[in-house]
């Protein structure tokens, strides 16, 4: 017999209307921060980007692919690491669907990654992606969007990430190896090189041929981008989460 509370439909309903009034309130919350977001300052993208794409070399411009808008999702795929991070791969399993809608709604999705392209594209045929995707190897434009961070950065201990600084070197207490084995299953790298690299999603505006940065988010603001955790927070369990739990969608069956 199930641990979980039961009662009655009644019972339910009440409970569940209860709950509906927390739901919209937080509906209206989202908009309210969806319009904050919209009113943030444009600000003008002074230096020259190069990356990297199926089509050749490209400026930032010629990424937003003759539309206005641009959302970049910085994708966790350092030169050194042997495969997309598990967890950048998870969310960008969600990127197909959306971005011929978008396109057509006047909004280019794409990725980038500092790996070079040979790499994207080898593991983007591996995963069964066909969303744009960007190598930006050369340039400083994961750095400059805190999506990547320098040597001399991480042995400072004083890393820009998240609109704050942070120390992402193993603390006192944490098992350094412990952590380079866990790079090394999921990247092919040590750990300091697996963290060199971050996750983010940056949003631009094309207008009069200049580009604007207009929103960036990073961490726990990335969640909303995650499919499946829409679905596990619906679910009767929850994300009922212990650890390190999900993997590249063609991994399962090894499991």
């Amino acid at each position: 017999m199930s641990e979980h509370k039961t009662g009655t439909r009644e019972e339910w309903l009440a409970a569940r209307l209860e709950l509906l009034e927390a739901e919209k309130a937080l509906t209206r919350r989202g908009d309210e921060l969806a319009r904050r977001r919209q009113e943030l300052p444009w600000v003008r993208i002074e230096k020259e980007y190069r990356f990297e794409t199926d089509e050749g070399p490209a400026s930032l411009a010629d990424l937003f692919a003759g539309r206005s808008q641009l959302l970049i999702y910085h994708f966790m795929f350092g030169p050194e690491y042997s495969a997309g991070c598990p967890s950048c791969s998870a969310i960008a399993d969600g990127f197909d669907g959306s971005v011929v809608h978008l396109a057509n709604h006047d909004v280019t999705l794409g990725a980038v990654s500092r790996a070079p392209l040979a790499k994207l594209q080898a593991y983007q045929r591996r995963m069964g992606w066909g969303f744009p995707w960007a190598s930006s190897s050369g340039s400083d434009f994961n750095y400059d969007f805190q999506a990547a961070i320098t040597r001399e950065q991480w042995e400072s201990g004083a890393v820009e990430y998240n609109f704050r600084t942070s120390d992402l070197r193993p603390q006192p207490g944490e098992e350094s190896s412990g952590l380079d084995t866990f790079a090394s299953g999921i990247v092919g790298t040590d750990w300091k090189t697996y963290r060199r690299e971050g996750p983010g999603v940056s949003a631009f505006a094309l207008e009069d041929g200049v580009v604007y940065h207009t929103y960036s988010a990073y961490g726990r603001g990335l969640v909303g981008l995650w499919g499946m955790y829409q679905w596990l927070d619906r679910a009767p369990l929850g994300r009922n989460e212990t650890g390190f739990w999900w993997h590249r969608h063609d991994e399962y069956g090894s499991q």
